[in-house]
């Protein structure tokens, strides 16, 4: 029997590098797992729900997020958190999965940290990190000129 590994298998470090391995290339899901790392509180719930499934590949492991089942797990109550915290999961989920989040309600429940987060993300799922400044040249033609900062910067881990 070949071993399959698990999401409560991995230390955090390697869950998130095998989360952003499989999200790389889609800016939303990217987003939505950049969000996650960067808000600290949820993977470890996740990733002891079973809602991490992890696949072990030749270029090294890849693992997901189960987004339907989310809803089941925290109706179950074996995910937790502050009404914050559970804002901040649903904005993943809604940026990752297109679940649909009233934005008035979740962005007003936001401590600035939070907020900063969800706003990078969407920021991020956006493609704001890969704009360029639009330039002209001498006929009047537009091409892409250098690239400008995203709109809304993930904060540095302190």
């Amino acid at each position: 029997m070949i071993y399959q590994p698990r999401g409560g298998d991995l230390d955090p470090v390697d869950l998130e590098n095998a989360l952003l391995r499989a999200a790389f290339g889609d800016y939303a899901d990217e987003a939505a797992i950049l969000l996650l790392i960067n808000f600290g509180h949820w993977l470890p719930q996740l990733q002891a729900a079973g809602l991490i499934t992890v696949v072990e590949e030749a270029e090294g492991m890849w693992a997901r997020i189960d987004w339907p089942e989310l809803d089941a797990e925290l109706c179950a109550g074996r995910l937790l958190g502050s009404s914050g915290e559970l804002r901040v999961l649903h904005a993943a989920a809604s940026v990752a999965d297109g679940r649909p989040v009233d934005l008035g309600d979740l962005a007003g429940g936001l401590d600035r940290r939070a907020l900063v987060l969800v706003l990078a993300a969407i920021a991020h799922a956006a493609g704001s990190h890969e704009h360029r400044r639009v330039s002209f040249d001498d006929d009047g033609v537009p091409y892409p000129g250098e690239q400008v900062p995203p709109l809304v910067a993930w904060p540095t881990r302190e």
